[in-house]
C-alpha cells in the first residue's frame, strides 16, 4: 500500500476537472431527445417542474427517514439547509452550509481527524456523515456544488443509519437528473483572491431519460498571512459530478452517478491559546499565519453509485443502492506557536536543534456499500401501517501513516515532507472490516390522529487492525427507535421520541489497549411541529436529553481513548423556515444547551495495564466545544423590479477546549483553583446580500462578516489552538440560465 501511494502521487498536482466537465456538457447539449407522445410529455413535464421548484427555505421532502417524507411528519427534530439558502449565501463547502444549523459547532483539525469535523448538540459527528443515505465518514473536505440540500436528523440515529453518535446524522442529498432541459453557469470574484466558477447542466435525452452534469472550480486566499514570507492559507478545489437517469418517474427507475473532487490547499491551524489568560494569544496578531508555501493538504475523492427503485404501487417501493468510494488524502500542516514567530521556510524551532515538524498524514480509504430498503403503506386490523424493512453491507479498507521526512531536524535544515510519500520507519495503521446490518420499523396509526413508531436494527462487524494490542474486533449490537405522535390536524404534530446509538471500541480506527464497552447514546425528545400560513412556514420546537456512555476521543493519536465515562446534554431548540408572505422568506434557529460531564474517564495504561481514572474535579463541568447557546438567522425580502435584499447573523456562546480524560490537575488560571479551560470567546457574525434577478440571468453581491470583526469559529477540542474566522469578504456573482 505504501509503495502504491508513493508512486501514484509522485506528482502531487491534480489534472484540471473542468475540461472533462465541459466535454460531458457538450455531449449532453448535443444529444437528440427521443420523440414522445404529446400527452405523455405534458404529464411528465409537470412533475419535473414541481421537482425543480419544490423548495425555497422550507424543505418539503426528505429521505432522512429512509423513505420520502415531509419533514413535518418525522417524529424527530430535522433541520434542512436547502439549495436556495446555499446559493443566496454563496456557500461553497459543506462546512459553510452547516453554519445554518443551530446547536452545531466546528472542531479545528488535528490528530488525523482533519477535514469536516463538527459537533452537534455537543457530540461528535465524525461517524455520522452520509451521502444520499450511505455512510461517508472519510476524513475530507466536502463541497456543495452537487447538493440539492443537506438534512440534519437530530438525536441518535443508529436504528436508521447504523453506528454513530448522540448528536445526529448529517446527510448530503445529491442533485439528480430531471425530465427537462435546464442549464445554469455562474462566475464569482471576491476579496482575498476569491474566484469560483460552477456549471449545472441538465439535458433530457428521451421520454424517461436524462443526464445531469455539475462542475466546480474555486480558488480562495485568506486575510491571514506569514509575515516572514507573505504566504497565505489557501483553498484550491475542483469537482465534477455526472449522473444518468433511466426510467425517471416510472415504476422502474435507475440512476448511475460518479463524483470526483480534488483539494490542493494550504491548511490553516489558527493561533495558540495563552495559558496565562486561557484566551487566544495576543503575542502575535490574529492575522498571523505560521504556514509556509511548502505546506499542503491534497486529496482526491471518487464516488460511484448505482441506484435502482421499483415502485409496486404509489404506496410501496423497493430501493437498492450500490456504491464504491475511494478517498485519498495527504497533508502537512504547521501548528501555531505562542512564543516563536513564523519563519519563511516554516521552521518552528525552540532551539537550533529542536524543531516541531508539524502534523503529517498519508491516507487511503476505500469502501463498498450495498443497501436495500423496502417500504409499504397498508391497512391491517383496522389500523394504518407505514412499514420499513432493510439491510446493509459495508466493506472498509483503510491505510494511514505519517509522511517521510525528506529534510532535516534543525533550524538550518528543518523538516520537510512530500505529498503521499509515506514514512518508511513508522508503522502504518491499517483497518479492514465487514459490517452487516438488518433493520425494520413500523409506524402504526392505532387510533385516528395517533401514531406509534417502533423500530430495531442489528449490526454485526468483523474487523482486523494493524494494532499489536487490539488486532481484531467482532461485535453485534442492537439499536432501537420509538415514538408516539399526535396529529390533531394536518398542520400540527406533537411527539415524544426515543432513539439510541452505539459506536464500538475500535470504530473509525480508534483502538484501545484492551476492549472497552461500546459507546452508547440515548436520546429522549419531546417536540412539536406546526405549519403556518397555509403550509408556507414551518415552526418546530424540541426539548431533549441526550446521554452518552464511554465517550471516545476523536484524536486518533491519543492513548487515552476514553474521554468520559458518562456525559449529558439537556437542550431546547426552536426553528422556523419558510415564507412569511409573498415577498419575505426566513430561516432561523435557536439552540440552548447545558452539556455536563457526569462521570470521568477510565483508561488502561498501555504499559502497565493499570486503569487510570480521570480527575473527579471534571464532574459537573461544561463539555468541550459546546456553547450554552447558538443562534442563526437568514432572511430575504423581494423588493420588486427584480431586486432582492437579504441578511442574517450567526452567533455562538463561548466554547471550551481541554482534555477531560487525564488524572492530572484541571485547567485553571495561574494561581487559581477554579476550573478555567482555554476558551474561545462568544461572537456574532453578520452577513448581507443584494441581488438583481431576471428570468435568464442575475447578479448578486454577498458581504460576509459585514462589520469586519475578529472571531474564532473553530476550536481544537484538546485545547491547544483556535482558528479565526474570515474577516469582511465581498463576493460578486453573476449567473446565466439557458
Amino acid at each position: 500500500m505504501q509503495s502504491k501511494i508513493s508512486s501514484r502521487f509522485a506528482d502531487s498536482r491534480r489534472p484540471m476537472l473542468l475540461p472533462l466537465g465541459a466535454a460531458l456538457m457538450a455531449v449532453s447539449l448535443n444529444a437528440q431527445a427521443e420523440p414522445a407522445a404529446e400527452k405523455t410529455l405534458a404529464t411528465v413535464s409537470v412533475k419535473a417542474d414541481a421537482e425543480i421548484l419544490q423548495d425555497g427555505m422550507r424543505a418539503t421532502i426528505t429521505r432522512v427517514g429512509k423513505t420520502l417524507q415531509d419533514p413535518h411528519d418525522i417524529p424527530q427534530a430535522v433541520t434542512t439547509v436547502t439549495n436556495k439558502i446555499m446559493e443566496e449565501q454563496q456557500v461553497g463547502s459543506l462546512r459553510e452550509a452547516l453554519r445554518n444549523v443551530s446547536g452545531l459547532t466546528f472542531n479545528a483539525a488535528e490528530g488525523g481527524r482533519s477535514g469536516d469535523n463538527m459537533m452537534l448538540r455537543g457530540f461528535y459527528t465524525f461517524g455520522d456523515m452520509y451521502l444520499d443515505g450511505i455512510r461517508d465518514t472519510a476524513q475530507y473536505n466536502r463541497e456543495t456544488f452537487n447538493l440539492e440540500q443537506v438534512d440534519v436528523l437530530r438525536g441518535a440515529g443508529a436504528m436508521l443509519f447504523g453506528r454513530g453518535q448522540a448528536g445526529g446524522v448529517i446527510n448530503q442529498v445529491s442533485k439528480t437528473p430531471l425530465l427537462t432541459d435546464r442549464h445554469k453557469v455562474t462566475g464569482s470574484v471576491g476579496t482575498d483572491s476569491y474566484l469560483e466558477a460552477t456549471g449545472d447542466f441538465n439535458k433530457r435525452l428521451g421520454e424517461t431519460t436524462a443526464i445531469r452534469v455539475n462542475v466546480m472550480h474555486r480558488d480562495e486566499g485568506s486575510w491571514r498571512s506569514n509575515p516572514a514570507s507573505g504566504t497565505e492559507a489557501e483553498l484550491h478545489r475542483e469537482g465534477l459530478a455526472a449522473s444518468l437517469g433511466l426510467g425517471i418517474s416510472t415504476d422502474d427507475e435507475f440512476t448511475l452517478s460518479h463524483l470526483v473532487t480534488t483539494v490542493d490547499d494550504n491548511p490553516d491551524y489558527g493561533i495558540s491559546f495563552d495559558a496565562a489568560t486561557r484566551r487566544p494569544g495576543t503575542t502575535f496578531s490574529p492575522g498571523t499565519f505560521w504556514g509556509s508555501g511548502l505546506n499542503f493538504d491534497e486529496g482526491e475523492t471518487r464516488i460511484t453509485t448505482a441506484t435502482y427503485s421499483h415502485r409496486f404501487s404509489p404506496k410501496s417501493e423497493w430501493r437498492t443502492q450500490l456504491r464504491h468510494a475511494e478517498y485519498e488524502r495527504s497533508y502537512w500542516a504547521r501548528t501555531p506557536s505562542l512564543t516563536v514567530a513564523p519563519t519563511a521556510n516554516g521552521a518552528l524551532c525552540t532551539t537550533p536543534t529542536t524543531c516541531n515538524a508539524g502534523p503529517t498524514r498519508a491516507m487511503d480509504y476505500k469502501t463498498d456499500t450495498l443497501q436495500s430498503d423496502f417500504n409499504n403503506k397498508f391497512k391491517a386490523w383496522g389500523m394504518g401501517h407505514e412499514f420499513l424493512l432493510g439491510m446493509e453491507y459495508l466493506k472498509e479498507d483503510s491505510f494511514r501513516n505519517g509522511l517521510q521526512n525528506v529534510g532535516g531536524t534543525t533550524s538550518a535544515n528543518p523538516p520537510r515532507f512530500t505529498p503521499y510519500l509515506a514514512s518508511t520507519t513508522a508503522t502504518p495503521t491499517t483497518f479492514k472490516s465487514d459490517s452487516y446490518a438488518a433493520y425494520f420499523q413500523d409506524t402504526i396509526e392505532f387510533v385516528p390522529n395517533w401514531k406509534a413508531t417502533l423500530g430495531a436494527r442489528r449490526d454485526q462487524m468483523d474487523a482486523t487492525y494493524s494494532s499489536v494490542t487490539s488486532p481484531a474486533l467482532k461485535y453485534g449490537e442492537w439499536s432501537t427507535r420509538a415514538a408516539l405522535s399526535y396529529h390533531p390536524a394536518d398542520e400540527t404534530h406533537y411527539y415524544l421520541g426515543f432513539s439510541d446509538s452505539f459506536s464500538p471500541t475500535a470504530d473509525l480506527y480508534q483502538l484501545t489497549v484492551a476492549p472497552q464497552p461500546a459507546e452508547r447514546s440515548k436520546v429522549l425528545e419531546l417536540g412539536a411541529k406546526w405549519m403556518l400560513f397555509e403550509g408556507d412556514l414551518a415552526l418546530r420546537a424540541a426539548l431533549y436529553r441526550a446521554d452518552k456512555d464511554w465517550e471516545r476521543n476523536t484524536d486518533l493519536e491519543s492513548t487515552a481513548a476514553i474521554l468520559t465515562k458518562k456525559r449529558r446534554t439537556d437542550g431546547f431548540e426552536l426553528e422556523v423556515a419558510g415564507r412569511v408572505n409573498e415577498n419575505w422568506e426566513v430561516f432561523s434557529g435557536l439552540a440552548l444547551m447545558d452539556a455536563k460531564i457526569l462521570d470521568t474517564a477510565e483508561n488502561i495504561n498501555a504499559t502497565t495495564g493499570v486503569i487510570t481514572k480521570g480527575n473527579l474535579a471534571y464532574i459537573g463541568q461544561r463539555a468541550r466545544n459546546t456553547p450554552r447557546y447558538t443562534f442563526n438567522l437568514w432572511s430575504t425580502y423581494t423588493l420588486g423590479g427584480g431586486w432582492k435584499v437579504g441578511g442574517g447573523v450567526e452567533a455562538k456562546g463561548d466554547r471550551y477546549g481541554y482534555n477531560p480524560s487525564g488524572a492530572g490537575a484541571i485547567p485553571t488560571l495561574p494561581g487559581g483553583a477554579e476550573f478555567h479551560p482555554n476558551t474561545a470567546p462568544a461572537y456574532e457574525r453578520w452577513d448581507a446580500m443584494l441581488a438583481y434577478e431576471q428570468k435568464k440571468w442575475g447578479v448578486r453581491l454577498n458581504v460576509q462578516n459585514l462589520f469586519d470583526k475578529v472571531y474564532y469559529d473553530s476550536v481544537y477540542d484538546n485545547g491547544g489552538f483556535t482558528v479565526p474566522g474570515a474577516k469582511r469578504k465581498l463576493i460578486l456573482t453573476g449567473e446565466y440560465k439557458f
